[in-house]
């Protein structure tokens, strides 16, 4: 069983810069894939970032790519996902998400995900 906290989001200004983490309750975390997906009202749940269990692989949706960057600390059980020049369109609920390392199906589905934290509100003003 893996348990994921995410503190953090908040709300910030159009061009700004945010960075969220993850943390995990767990004994092998790089045994785990991680995954960051988004949610805006009304919409489905979006691929946003991925990496690998070392780190040495990395994943971003178009829509991100350039701007968000995703980062792990093996030694401190956490995944990271820094944001920079956010725009009102990345208004969401962010959700970080684990799938062990063994499995061979896409990271961009959100149904290859396991396990999933609580979610937090990201909210980017114009």
């Amino acid at each position: 069983q893996v348990q994921l906290v995410e503190p953090g989001g908040g709300l910030v200004q159009a061009g700004g810069s945010l960075r969220l983490s993850c943390a995990a309750s767990v004994r092998t975390f790089s045994s785990y894939a991680m995954g960051w997906f988004r949610q805006a009202p009304g919409k489905e749940r979006d691929f946003v970032a991925a990496i690998s269990w070392s780190g040495g692989a990395l994943y971003y949706a178009d829509t991100v790519k350039v701007r968000f960057t995703i980062s792990r600390d093996n030694a401190k059980n956490t995944v990271f996902l820094q944001m920079n020049s956010l725009k009102p369109e990345d208004t969401a609920v962010y959700y970080c998400a684990a799938r062990p390392a063994y499995k061979s199906g896409s990271y961009y589905n959100r149904n290859e995900y396991d396990y999933w934290g609580q979610g937090t509100q990201v909210t980017v003003s114009s």
